[in-house]
């Protein structure tokens, strides 16, 4: 399967991320239905990571998102 990639700016800096379809588009829903936008949620996102990589970051919030919605 193969990976989509998104830029975005993380505070100031052009980055790129690349995740699955099926993460992207539980990230959308989840900016569309809180108000958010991309850059803000991964920013959040990424203040809150320690020496993780962005990407699994990214991975462990949908998860726990979607656990949360099922909860």
């Amino acid at each position: 399967m193969p990976l989509i990639k998104r830029s975005i700016s993380l505070s100031g800096h052009r980055t790129s991320l690349s995740l699955e379809p099926e993460f992207w588009s539980a990230i959308d829903q989840a900016i569309a239905a809180e108000g958010h936008s991309l850059a803000g949620l991964i920013n959040q996102i990424d203040s809150a990571r320690g020496e993780e990589p962005l990407a699994s970051s990214v991975r462990v919030w949908v998860v726990r998102r979607l656990m949360a919605d099922d909860g």
